[in-house]
């Protein structure tokens, strides 16, 4: 294989991603997409490719014989349904985070990829970030020594928007945001830290939206919309103050990881400005990274080793691309992948993990705030019969 051919489950909004993998002349092209929106349909073949296969149904879509890979951009709770048929189709998978909404369903999807012999990779795009990987590479040299504290601060500017005026705000499509918007923070976690977390416990709730505006309110048809704070600005246009609303938009989240190392994420939905804000504390010194500023700061302590000469402050250079240049980086991945064997930079287990840390620190907050075991990460050679 010289050219991977590419379908994609979910047309829009994350599926715009399919920009990257269409180059008719180089090593993808994009050749069929599936969405249950026709309109999405005819907007994907306007912009990416008018030659394109598309249907309503995804099963016509994987059933093809002409497309090698497919890439799951649906929303959350289909993400299972779809790489599982996927794979059980024999196509390489590209499935966008979380991997699922629940363990069993991560399972599942772990399940189907051992047994068809295929690629399976997660969108995990911030390890594709200039400023993430940067402090992968500072905690890699050694500089501040072993790790022993990790603090997250996540404000989600927009949060309103993007998670309480649709799908999103109800616990049966997502669980909770601590999978759809948290999973790249845990996993970010992580991958640097290189360890998963094995217990939780966090508090949260919902301190802001919801409320007992009807289910059917739409913002254009609100009679408030000229004074409500959360009006929306774009086409996501259920009220976030309606009843159905049910997952927390203020979680704070407090792990243990293996080795003993422990750490916090804070998440809150109604702050006025985005930015995540990292720090890290080892043996032998502190990093943080500053958003705002596009920088990374280290600082060391006393010691007899040469690393306590300086501080370091580290510029990080912007990149093309949507997600800060990781769109086209990741996708490309992908491809390599395929055709060359490359191994991703996530791993499925990764996505795995970062979900089972996720439904455990909601399980916790749902139940008062104890701590939960996450579950533990499975033997990939035996995964018969899990997640049943």
């Amino acid at each position: 294989m010289k050219q991977v051919r590419i379908g994609m489950i979910g047309a829009r909004g994350r599926g715009g991603i399919a920009k990257y993998w269409h180059q008719p002349d180089g090593r993808s092209i994009v050749v069929g997409a599936a969405d249950i929106y026709p309109e999405k349909l005819e907007e994907f073949k306007q912009e990416v490719n008018p030659d394109a296969f598309v249907t309503t149904d995804y099963r016509e879509l994987i059933a093809r014989d002409d497309i090698d890979a497919i890439a799951v951009t649906s929303p959350d709770f289909c993400h299972e349904e779809h790489a599982v048929a996927a794979l059980k189709a024999g196509k390489h998978v590209f499935c966008e985070k979380p991997l699922a909404i629940t363990v069993d369903g991560c399972d599942n999807i772990l399940q189907a990829w051992q047994e068809s012999g295929k690629k399976l990779m997660v969108g995990f795009n911030m390890r594709y970030m200039n400023m993430f990987r940067t402090m992968k590479e500072i905690v890699d040299s050694g500089v501040i020594g072993e790790i022993k504290a990790v603090w997250v601060r996540h404000f989600v500017g927009w949060g309103g928007y993007f998670y309480f005026h649709d799908w999103h705000a109800n616990s049966k499509n997502s669980t909770g945001l601590l999978l759809q918007k948290g999973s790249h923070d845990i996993d970010i976690i992580h991958w640097i830290t290189g360890r998963y977390a094995t217990k939780v416990s966090a508090f949260g709730g919902l301190d802001f939206y919801g409320g007992d505006k009807p289910n059917d309110l739409t913002c254009p048809t609100c009679n408030e919309k000229e004074t409500c704070t959360e009006a929306s600005p774009g086409h996501l246009i259920e009220c976030a103050f309606r009843e159905e609303v049910n997952v927390e938009d203020n979680n704070m989240v407090i792990m243990e990881l293996e080795g003993g190392i422990k750490a916090s994420y804070l998440q809150c939905h109604f702050t006025p400005d985005y930015q995540r804000n990292y720090t890290f504390i080892g043996t032998e010194g502190r990093m943080e990274n500053n958003e705002l500023e596009n920088k990374v700061y280290v600082w060391t302590r006393s010691s007899n080793s040469s690393r306590e000469l300086s501080n370091r402050v580290y510029e990080v250079k912007e990149a093309k691309g949507t997600h800060g240049g990781a769109d086209p980086n990741i996708c490309r991945d992908f491809v390599d992948m395929i055709l060359d064997g490359k191994e991703p930079v996530a791993t499925p287990l990764a996505g795995r993990m970062s979900v089972a840390v996720g439904c455990a620190a909601t399980e916790s907050i749902r139940s008062g705030g104890g701590v939960v075991q996450v579950s533990p990460t499975p033997d990939l050679s035996t995964l018969q019969g899990i997640g049943q």
